[in-house]
């Protein structure tokens, strides 16, 4: 395959084939290093400092026949100027719509979207739908296209035969992806079910807002192979997060991957990736609009209105499912073949081809 260059002009530090096992990473860059190591693929990051094999500080390299730009498309003129000759790609992890503020910044930079053919690669067939839109409404649907090529879970991610503790859930998305209402949904499961416990972890990008909550542990950023052993011996990926709708879910893939159910709500692409009801909840109205009624409150503050929504029956469905899951009922997920890391590859060398 001809020369591949993924350039990251947004990462909040560097990241290579080490941080997958050394440090907490995010998905979207975690991602990345697995699509660029299995492609042979170069890849330069804006605030690298220190060249690690293929992995270099900005510069410009020879040869470079693709150019695959990492979610934010405002370094294309200078890209552009570098790699005249390159096929230019998107690659897109961020919900996009025609009113959103990512789609201003596509529309910073759409003549060139335009002139250039930019081929979006989008993580999700749900998130596409948003981007073509995106596109059509800029005038240039015609002349950039979108596709969906889903990220990737490494196919050394697998159940171990560790035994389940059904007093266990854990949680290891963004905080900002509805951890705040999962700490006030836990506390009312906990009153119901005292013996359980709920461990959070994070890739790192967003810091914990914490303040103690009985029965949970926050473990703050750590490697995905840190969260993965307290996956694997959980009763479930707790996640009812609307609050910012996945575009993917890494955390959905990688939790069935090593044969943990996850608890979540049919939000964003959530359907498209867990594909199965019994692990997917509506987004009630009255979800909503306690979320908009108590976002703004600290960790602290929230405990007097969560009791009064528990009361309520806020957040009975959870209870049901956690305790039918713990009789029994609980499903048996598996690797889903769409997201192996050997497709994905093979799906993204014959787009680069």
């Amino acid at each position: 395959m001809s020369p591949v260059l993924f350039y990251d002009s947004v990462c909040t530090e560097p990241y290579d084939t080490r941080s997958l096992h050394a440090r907490a990473l995010g998905g979207s860059e975690a991602t990345l290093t697995r699509i660029a190591d299995s492609l042979g693929a170069w890849v330069i990051q804006h605030n690298r400092t220190e060249d690690f094999g293929r992995y270099r500080r900005p510069q410009r390299l020879p040869g470079i026949a693709s150019l695959v730009v990492h979610r934010d498309p405002r370094a294309l003129p200078q890209l552009r100027e570098q790699y005249p000759e390159a096929r230019v790609y998107l690659w897109l992890h961020d919900r996009i719509h025609p009113r959103s503020k990512r789609s201003r910044t596509l529309a910073s930079v759409a003549a060139l979207l335009g002139e250039l053919a930019v081929t979006a690669v989008c993580v999700s067939d749900t998130q596409r739908a948003g981007v073509e839109a995106t596109l059509d409404s800029l005038g240039i649907g015609g002349r950039a296209r979108a596709l969906t090529i889903y990220n990737a879970v490494d196919d050394a991610i697998t159940p171990d035969g560790t035994a389940i503790d059904e007093r266990k859930l854990v949680f290891f998305s963004s905080p900002n992806k509805g951890l705040a209402f999962t700490l006030d949904a836990f506390g009312a499961l906990k009153r119901q079910m005292p013996d359980l416990r709920l461990v959070v972890g994070n890739p790192g990008y967003k810091a914990d807002r914490r303040a103690a909550h009985p029965g949970v542990e926050f473990l703050g950023a750590q490697p995905q192979e840190r969260m993965h052993r307290e996956v694997r011996s959980a009763l479930c990926t707790f996640c009812p997060n609307f609050v910012i709708p996945e575009t993917f879910g890494l955390v959905f893939a990688e939790s069935h991957a090593l044969g943990t159910p996850v608890l979540t709500h049919d939000c964003g692409a959530a359907a498209e990736i867990v594909a199965d009801r019994q692990q997917l909840l509506p987004v009630k109205t009255s979800y909503r609009l306690y979320q908009a009624a108590t976002g703004w409150l600290p960790m602290a503050w929230r405990r007097a209105p969560a009791r009064l929504a528990a009361a309520a029956g806020l957040f009975d469905a959870y209870g049901e499912r956690i305790r039918a899951w713990r009789s029994g009922a609980r499903p048996q997920p598996a690797a889903d073949p769409r997201f192996r890391l050997s497709v994905i590859t093979e799906q993204w060398m014959r787009l680069l081809a």
